[in-house]
C-alpha cells in the first residue's frame, strides 16, 4: 500500500466463514465496505446520506481478485484509497491483506455511482464532499 492509505482493521468472526473456517467469498465486499464507509467518516461525514438529502451513493461496479483465503480469528487490514474521482462517481482501489508482511488476500476496484433519491439518474456529487475527497486521493 502506498503512504497515506487508509487502512480499516478487521477481525474474521465465524459468522464471516465457511463450513471449512476460510472467508466466505461474498464477505470479503462487506469488509471493504466498512472500510469506505470508515473512510469517508474520516473526513468529516459521518453518514454519506445526510451529506445531501437528495443524493444516494450506489456500487455501481466492481472487480476483485482472489489471491489467498483469510481464516477464523485473522487480522487483516483493509484498505480504501480513492484512484479516480469523477464528477459523479468515485473509484476506490482496495487490497485486503494479512499480517506484519501484508500479505495480499483479496484486490479489487469498486466504482460508487452518486444518483438522485427520486429519479435515480446519476447526479453530480455534493460539494463539499467533493472537495474532502479531493485530499484523499492516492493516484
Amino acid at each position: 500500500m502506498t503512504s497515506g492509505s487508509f487502512v480499516w482493521p478487521v477481525r474474521v468472526y465465524i459468522e464471516d466463514t465457511d463450513a471449512g473456517g476460510i472467508v466466505f467469498y461474498a464477505n470479503y465486499l462487506r469488509f471493504m465496505e466498512r472500510a469506505r464507509t470508515e473512510f469517508i467518516r474520516s473526513l468529516g461525514f459521518p453518514r454519506l446520506e445526510t451529506v445531501d438529502l437528495d443524493a444516494q451513493f450506489v456500487v455501481h461496479s466492481l472487480a476483485l481478485q482472489y489471491h489467498s483465503p483469510a481464516r477464523l480469528d485473522d487480522e487483516v487490514a483493509v484498505s480504501a484509497n480513492i484512484v479516480k474521482l469523477g464528477r459523479t462517481y468515485m473509484e476506490f482501489e482496495q487490497n485486503i491483506t494479512r499480517g506484519d508482511k501484508a500479505e495480499l488476500l483479496v484486490s479489487g476496484r469498486v466504482k460508487v455511482a452518486c444518483i438522485d433519491k427520486v429519479s435515480f439518474k446519476p447526479r453530480s456529487i455534493p460539494g463539499n464532499l467533493a472537495s474532502a475527497l479531493q485530499t484523499g486521493i492516492n493516484v
